[in-house]
């Protein structure tokens, strides 16, 4: 789980804690909650609602034992919560953090708090519940046919591809276009392997900064830089005996290629500051947004290392080659928000699946969900209609979009229009001025396509 994706309740006595807190938090996490009375804690656990529970060790200004903070803490356990409990003192009390440990606190922090400190830690819990939940989470129900859909030839042979490399070792490259879904085909791919009961670790590459890619792949030691108050593993150790993904491969440096090329060699990894080689094991999966010719330029990538992670490759189609996927995509994103904003099932006319059709998604399946989530929260019937559908402005200055190469004159006007009047948000008569048509004119084409 990310952290955008994270809903944190945080229990504290103290109201400029809870304001600081609510005030880091609201533009990172899905949902912050706060709360001065620990006794709310009978009423807004159960259920599972959150995530991480951010709770204090002392609620009575009197008594600075701790007792209190533990005490809850075991009334969280009661309840039968699987949220990550970060336990909050004033104190720094190393004892008092180890028996909040063993009594099941996830971690703790001293106040007061370095921002991107508590940020860190909250982000390394949820990364542990994920790791204990990997194999649970990816084996209950298949990705192939719940989450990742087709019927196109090109889809089916992913899926014959993923059923046969899964459960080997071999190192997995996956291409193709941002939106186009290639973290389900990496989570698939361990979920069918022989591994997916161990942890299941992403890291996207192609966002560590120089001076953060060794720390954050391959851990560090308590000194090794000025902010190193404690050994920390990297992310090959964190999925030593899973799989780790590494996505946008194709965006890190040479030298960050050099460092990689030597862990993936020696099966070894070496945390920064530290002499001693710890052995690894792990199924490596990566992605990148390049064609495999861009990324074989040696002045941009090491053919060592293409050869190195590319044992069998993977190439996801983009979503405008995907024929009538589209639909069965459409109908799966329908379904899941319409339940989310509890509407009726709504269902798309014939307008709107052929519009669907016609429009060549340069975000690809993202793209697609994004415009039918929209669609259901805007939508007043319980039909689904081509003005529903409204595509991202975003995607229309998407540079380098293959169009799809269409010549019969009908649907080129079809589709100019569509795109127009998607340009306009709908504007009928702002669409007909760029057209060269009056509104009448416009109106009877609309009603010639069923738009």
């Amino acid at each position: 789980m990310t952290l955008k994706n994270a809903s944190i309740l945080v229990i504290d006595d103290d109201t400029d804690v809870l304001t600081a807190v609510r005030l880091l938090l609201k533009s990172e996490v899905k949902e912050v909650v706060t709360e001065k009375n620990p006794q709310e804690i009978n009423h807004l656990v159960p259920g599972n609602r959150f995530d991480v529970i951010l709770l204090d060790m002392n609620f009575n200004s009197s008594l600075h034992t701790g007792n209190e903070g533990l005490f809850w803490l075991r009334r969280i356990k009661e309840l039968k919560s699987d949220a990550g409990v970060i336990m909050i003192t004033a104190y720094g009390d190393v004892d008092l953090a180890v028996r909040s440990l063993k009594e099941g606190a996830s971690d703790f922090v001293v106040k007061p708090w370095h921002n991107d400190r508590l940020i860190a830690t909250i982000k390394e819990v949820l990364k542990k519940k994920e790791g204990k939940k990997a194999g649970e989470t990816l084996d209950t129900k298949s990705l192939i046919g719940s989450e990742l859909l087709g019927e196109s030839e090109q889809m089916e042979a992913i899926f014959y591809k993923i059923e046969k490399i899964a459960p080997t070792d071999a190192n997995i490259l996956v291409l193709g276009e941002n939106g186009t879904g290639k973290d389900l085909i990496a989570k698939a791919i361990h979920q069918h392997s022989l591994r997916a009961s161990n942890p299941f670790v992403k890291v996207d590459v192609g966002a560590l900064t120089e001076s953060l890619f060794e720390s954050e792949l391959f851990g560090h030691v308590k000194g090794a830089f000025t902010d190193a108050r404690e050994d920390r593993m990297g992310r090959f150790e964190t999925a030593n005996g899973g799989t780790i993904f590494l996505d946008e491969i194709g965006n890190i440096s040479l030298q960050q290629q050099a460092k990689l090329l030597s862990v993936l060699q020696n099966r070894t990894v070496t945390r920064l500051g530290s002499n001693k080689p710890m052995p690894i094991d792990v199924r490596l999966v990566c992605a990148t947004n390049l064609p495999l010719q861009e990324l074989a330029n040696e002045g941009r990538f090491r053919k060592d290392l293409i050869y190195r992670i590319n044992t069998v490759e993977i190439i996801v189609p983009p979503l405008r080659k995907r024929g009538k996927d589209i639909l069965l995509l459409a109908d799966h994103f329908n379904q899941i928000y319409s339940q989310k904003y509890m509407k009726p099932q709504l269902s798309f006319d014939k307008g709107a699946r052929e519009k669907l059709l016609t429009y060549p998604f340069p975000g690809n399946v993202r793209e697609l969900q994004y415009t039918i989530e929209r669609a259901v929260i805007m939508a007043e019937g319980d039909e689904l209609k081509s003005a529903d559908l409204l595509f991202s402005p975003i995607e229309f200055a998407t540079e380098g979009v293959e169009e799809p190469k269409e010549t019969n004159l009908s649907t080129v006007e079809k589709n100019t229009i569509l795109k127009v009047i998607e340009k306009h948000n709908g504007n009928i008569t702002k669409a007909a001025k760029e057209l060269g048509l009056t509104r009448t004119a416009l109106y009877r084409r609309l009603s010639k396509y069923d738009i």
